[in-house]
C-alpha cells in the first residue's frame, strides 16, 4: 500500500513540475518586460468584444423576434431569420479571436457579411424595436472590426 501512495505522490509531483514549467516558459517576461504573448494577445480583442456583443445583443433581438412571431407578428421574419445566422457566425468569430487563431482572417470576411446582412434586416425595425436598435448598433461595430482583418 505505501508503495502505491508513493508513486501516486510522485506521478502527482512529476505531472505538477511539467505542468509549472511550462507554465512558467509561457509567463515568463522577456527584456521589454512583457509575457511572451503578450503582444498576440493584444491583436485581436476589439474584435472578440464586438463578436460578444454582437451575441448578447443578437440573443436578446432573437428572443424578442420570437416572442412577435408568437403573436403572430410576421414582419419580423427577416430580422429573426438574419440574427438566427449571425449569432453562431459570431461565436465562432469571438473564439477565434480569443485564441488567436489563424483562421481568424477568414472567419472575419463570413463575419463582415453576416453582420452587414444582420444590421440591414434589423434597421428596418430599429425605430419600433429597441432590441432591433441595438443588435443593428452592435453588428454595425462588429462589421467594422472583421473589416480591419477580413481577407
Amino acid at each position: 500500500m505505501q508503495r502505491r501512495k508513493f508513486l501516486t505522490a510522485a506521478t502527482a509531483a512529476v505531472a505538477s513540475s511539467v505542468i509549472s514549467a511550462a507554465w512558467a516558459e509561457d509567463k515568463m517576461p522577456d527584456e521589454a518586460g512583457m509575457h511572451h504573448h503578450h503582444h498576440m494577445a493584444e491583436a485581436y480583442p476589439p474584435i472578440a468584444a464586438t463578436a460578444a456583443d454582437c451575441i448578447k445583443t443578437g440573443q436578446v433581438c432573437i428572443d424578442h423576434c420570437l416572442s412577435l412571431l408568437g403573436q403572430g407578428d410576421t414582419s419580423i421574419v427577416g430580422c429573426a431569420r438574419s440574427v438566427q445566422q449571425m449569432l453562431p457566425i459570431c461565436a465562432a468569430l469571438q473564439q477565434l479571436a480569443v485564441q488567436k487563431s489563424a483562421y481568424l482572417p477568414a472567419m472575419a470576411k463570413v463575419a463582415l457579411q453576416a453582420c452587414r446582412d444582420c444590421e440591414k434586416e434589423c434597421r428596418k425595425h430599429a425605430d419600433k424595436h429597441p432590441q432591433c436598435k441595438a443588435c443593428a448598433e452592435s453588428c454595425l461595430a462588429c462589421a467594422k472590426e472583421c473589416e480591419k482583418l477580413a481577407v
